[in-house]
């Protein structure tokens, strides 16, 4: 009898070049916001409010960028992190046009790269994701990269390639929303009133809040992006018997976290680079810090860009403190992301 499951592509089903299609297309609606904003303290003005944002020169209140972001990855996941032991990176990320909702959303990718681990049971798979919406434009593009076992140990190694990617995505390419205005930026129904000229360079923000960890939330969110990697979900897929917090949930968390003190951070604009430094387990409770790496003009009438590092950790009072002596995270570090976001200037 033919077998009709998928069990998923492993490492050797990956070909340089190759363009994967991903099923399944997906129209957001208002429900999506609202588990969003119901699983994370996610309150930033232009997501929350038509009124706002019209102020701010859209037509509406977009949905936020990483319901955009997960949505877009989750649709990658059966096709390439089914068989995942770890989503390692991001970098080259950007978001060419807000997403509202009625918008239908669906995903391809092309492997760039590819190297076998050493010790011959898993390897790296790099690809480039767009997402793209009911017009066919693109809203969303980054490059990740994942380790994935192999079904076959003994299978033979592909040619080793490792795409070279920038380290920071120009500020220049940078793609503002069409209509994009600050110039009437409603600071006290934003929550702060901190614009870009009040942040220096190096500055560390504290984001104080801290959420512990709920398996049920954890798996829910996974599920609400229809992500169905097999380490988030089932407990028998690691020898240590625990579910794997998908990476983008603590992504979210963190940015929901980093409003207090970035409250006028309201978009991400692109993504740099990104880590998933240590894994995450439910029980733990996550706070952040974010650094002010760098400041860019943009086209946009009192828009500007700041380039920011967020950091989740599991400690408290733990702000700035990111590698050791030799250059590995810390411990208690268990996202580092890099990424640049508008705010009125």
């Amino acid at each position: 009898m033919a077998a009709k499951t998928n069990a998923g592509n492993f490492f050797e089903d990956y070909s340089l070049g190759q363009v994967i299609e991903h099923a399944v297309p997906r129209t957001l609606s208002g429900g999506e916001r609202a588990l969003y904003h119901a699983l994370y303290p996610a309150r930033h003005a232009l997501y929350s409010s038509d009124q706002f944002a019209q102020r701010c020169g859209l037509p509406a209140s977009p949905v936020d960028d990483l319901i955009t972001f997960h949505t877009v990855f989750g649709k990658t996941v059966p096709d390439v992190s089914l068989n995942a032991v770890a989503n390692l990176g991001y970098a080259e990320g950007r978001f060419h046009q807000p997403v509202y909702p009625g918008d239908t959303l669906r995903s391809r990718s092309e492997v760039i790269g590819l190297k076998q681990n050493s010790n011959g049971k898993s390897g790296v798979v790099y690809v480039r994701t767009e997402g793209v919406n009911q017009h066919g434009t693109v809203v969303l593009d980054y490059v990740r990269w994942v380790m994935v076992r192999k079904r076959d140990p003994e299978a033979p190694a592909p040619e080793t390639v490792i795409p070279e990617l920038a380290d920071v995505v120009d500020p220049a390419t940078l793609i503002l929303p069409e209509g994009l205005d600050f110039t009437h930026y409603d600071f006290t129904q934003a929550g702060e009133p901190h614009r870009m000229a009040d942040y220096a360079v190096g500055e560390v923000i504290d984001h104080v809040d801290g959420v512990t960890l709920e398996e049920a939330e954890h798996m829910l969110a996974t599920r609400l992006w229809q992500n169905t990697a097999k380490v988030h979900f089932d407990a028998t897929f690691r020898d240590d018997g625990q579910r794997l917090i998908y990476g983008g949930h603590i992504i979210s968390l963190a940015r929901a976290l980093s409003f207090n003190g970035l409250a006028n951070a309201q978009m991400i604009l692109g993504i740099n680079a990104g880590a998933h430094a240590n894994p995450a387990f439910s029980g733990q409770t996550v706070r952040a810090w974010t650094e002010v790496l760098d400041k860019a003009d943009t086209a946009a009438s009192g828009v500007g860009a700041m380039r920011l590092r967020l950091v989740a950790v599991t400690e408290a009072g733990q702000a700035g403190a990111l590698k050791d002596a030799d250059g590995r995270y810390l411990p208690h570090v268990l996202l580092d992301l890099d990424y640049w976001a508008a705010m009125p200037v």
